[in-house]
């Protein structure tokens, strides 16, 4: 296999996130295997997006089956594509509505992880604002001859910012965030940092009342809990206008929402998502992208899940016609399978050669020992039914690390050890649970 060439930067990212078991933000592209008709899929939606349409998609699968890892890799690919993304977990402090703010706390989320190309990190908000600024100064200096500073630039730049804002007055919301717009631009033409950082306080949603936001902006609503995804659709409105394609959502930890104990509080949530579900396929929504990630259990439990709420029952479910083995990818679930053998396989070659590009040494596992690793994984007692990639990928970091730190330790040794450990176990628990069985018969002397 060819060895790869990959920065430092992004070994280290790779190796200490996987080893940790968790999904590494960046370089994700050089560790992907499988999963072609699910990203051919969404990058569709992406050029559809892109031409003003919306798409609402559900990333479903077990835990530890990939779905973290196809959003953050989707999420990279939209970035490259001068999307605006924006990321946020679930939890029981962040839902889509609540009697507590959940629903403002997952907006303040979301913007605090809203990302361009050149802030993939998040934090960019006030970058885009001030991106956008300067291009209207210098495309303004090109067509007029005018130069910094001379107060005819302002104005012909103020003409071109609110032409922007009026344009967003007809929308939902839109005429108090095109106030706030020119609230940000007065205070960056002026130098008034206050102003400026209220402006920027406000898109955030950080306003806890009314009375506040009138007397710093002279605007009479705020972003809460209610009205948070109507702002959503204006910024994906405002991002095209300001350069980019659109603006996608990635919202992860789904089965938050299947945990809510509360009935009515659960289906309020289940609401919210219809309406986000029906605004994206009913062309109410443009330049928008949701997929919200969540388990199996999340979507299709008809007591709890997504199906319990017969309106998204209806327009989630599969048709008659793709159920089964075949699926198609155009549907709004898109059902995470395990990686198969193979798969597994390509990827462990991959971590073999980053752990040791990253490492500097050459790679010293041969692919008749990476079947054996898997084959050993797969073999465990109840593997088929609970094995994971996530498993399987932290495991084989963990054999890599102890093979390059005991440099006098074998491949073969190590396996070996780790096996008879694992047949040591699984014989304690089954005489273990043999003891419980004797206690409970000769306690009813049966």
């Amino acid at each position: 296999m060819k060895q790869m060439q990959i920065p430092k930067r992004l070994t280290s990212a790779l190796v200490n996130s996987l080893t940790a078991g968790v999904v590494p933000r960046v370089g994700l592209e050089h560790i992907a295997v499988g999963r072609k008709p699910e990203v051919a899929s969404i990058l569709q939606d992406m050029d559809n997006i892109g031409e003003g349409g919306a798409a609402f998609r559900l990333v479903t699968g077990r835990y530890g089956s990939g779905k973290s890892f196809l959003l953050q890799m989707i999420r990279n690919y939209a970035m490259d594509r001068e999307f605006v993304v924006a990321d946020a977990d679930l939890s029981p402090e962040r839902r889509l509505v609540g009697t507590k703010g959940q629903g403002l706390a997952t907006y303040r989320e979301l913007m605090m992880h809203l990302s361009s190309r050149t802030r993939p990190d998040g934090g960019a908000l006030e970058p885009m604002l001030q991106k956008w600024i300067a291009a209207l100064q210098q495309e303004q200096m090109q067509d007029t001859g005018l130069r910094p500073g001379d107060p005819k630039l302002h104005e012909a730049v103020e003409l071109r910012i609110y032409a922007v804002t009026n344009e967003m007055q007809n929308l939902v919301h839109g005429f108090d965030f095109a106030k706030v717009l020119a609230a940000y631009w007065s205070g960056y033409k002026l130098g008034d940092d206050d102003r400026k950082a209220a402006a920027l306080r406000w898109l955030r949603g950080e306003f806890g009342t009314k009375t506040e936001a009138r007397q710093e902006l002279g605007v009479g609503v705020i972003i809460d809990d209610d009205n948070w995804y109507d702002y959503m659709k204006l910024w994906a409105e405002f991002s095209v206008r300001i350069g980019y394609k659109g603006l996608l959502l990635f919202i992860d930890e789904g089965v938050n929402l299947y945990k809510i104990t509360n009935s009515i509080s659960r289906q309020s949530n289940y609401e919210k998502l219809l309406t986000m579900f029906n605004d994206t396929m009913q062309g109410k929504a443009q330049y928008l992208g949701i997929y919200l990630g969540g388990t199996p259990q999340f979507v299709e439990d008809e007591r709890r899940g997504l199906f319990s709420y017969d309106a998204l029952r209806s327009r989630l479910m599969d048709g008659r016609y793709s159920s089964g083995t075949r699926r198609t990818y155009t549907s709004p679930i898109l059902r995470l399978d395990m990686l198969s053998h193979e798969e597994i396989l390509i990827l462990l070659q991959k971590l073999r050669d980053i752990h040791a590009m990253h490492a500097g040494y050459e790679p010293q596992l041969r692919d008749e020992q990476l079947i054996t690793f898997m084959q050993a994984a797969v073999g465990r007692l109840g593997a088929a039914e609970l094995l994971t990639t996530r498993e399987v990928v932290r495991d084989f970091m963990d054999v890599l690390h102890m093979l390059h730190q005991h440099e006098e330790l074998t491949f073969e040794e190590l396996l070996g050890e780790r096996e008879q450990q694992y047949a040591a176990q699984g014989a304690a628990k089954k005489s273990e649970a043999a003891d419980e069985l004797d206690d409970f018969l000769a306690e009813f002397e049966l």
